[in-house]
């Protein structure tokens, strides 16, 4: 939007740097926490665009938008699932399994700007009460984590997949402006702030090391 080049040229943009991302953390033999983020950050980037492609270029609107992309979403998962058995995260350890993973993170992140976006807009919420019921969402998964045996794999994908919408209406939150409910800062200066906030939270939480046998 900033620069003009409009939804469709900026999905082609992202994915391309999407798929450049992701073939370096799949040949990656070790787990390395930038080039991990640095992926993360593409398929939100990728997943945002495609999803304002969806839903306003194309014109489907928020509901349909975000129909289609939570019918990718379980797609995704479900034939994960009937190829390696799992979907669980800490079983990733073959290419296979991790173009799956990536593929899945993907369709959470485009569905999660669609659902973002239809919660504030169209159903009135607002970006501060699509927070709130997002984060209320994200603590019920968390004390259903610590509280009872529900399948761990489920909870996971549960809580990645609120993220999203929950990180899309922070995002028009900062950079919408004052009449909008937003507080209306550019959208390089709304970009800054959470690169800012990223690179914090990567230096203050230890990074795991994943198992990688390939």
């Amino acid at each position: 939007m900033s620069l003009g080049t409009g939804y469709l040229v900026g999905t082609l943009i992202f994915a391309g740097i999407f798929l450049i991302a992701v073939s370096v953390q799949i040949v990656s033999r070790t787990f390395h926490p930038l080039i991990y983020w640095v992926t993360i950050i593409a398929t939100t980037t990728v997943g945002t665009t495609l999803a304002d492609y969806c839903t306003r270029s194309i014109g489907v609107g928020y509901a349909g938008g975000s129909t289609i992309l939570l019918g990718l979403l379980f797609l995704s998962l479900f034939t994960w699932k009937r190829t390696l058995g799992t979907v669980a995260v800490e079983t990733i350890s073959t290419p296979k399994a991790e173009v799956f993973y990536w593929f899945t993170i993907m369709c959470s992140q485009t569905l999660g700007t669609a659902l973002g976006d239809w919660t504030a807009d169209s159903a009135g919420l607002g970006y501060l009460g699509s927070v709130f019921i997002f984060g209320s969402l994200l603590a019920v998964v968390a004390v259903a984590y610590w509280k009872t045996n529900i399948s761990r794999p489920l909870l996971f994908w549960t809580a990645f997949i609120l993220t999203r919408p929950l990180g899309a209406v922070v995002g028009d939150f900062l950079d919408k402006p004052h009449d909008h409910g937003g507080l209306a800062l550019s959208r390089f200066t709304a970009s800054a702030v959470l690169i800012l906030a990223m690179g914090v939270m990567m230096v203050a939480v230890p990074q795991r090391a994943a198992v990688k046998s390939h």
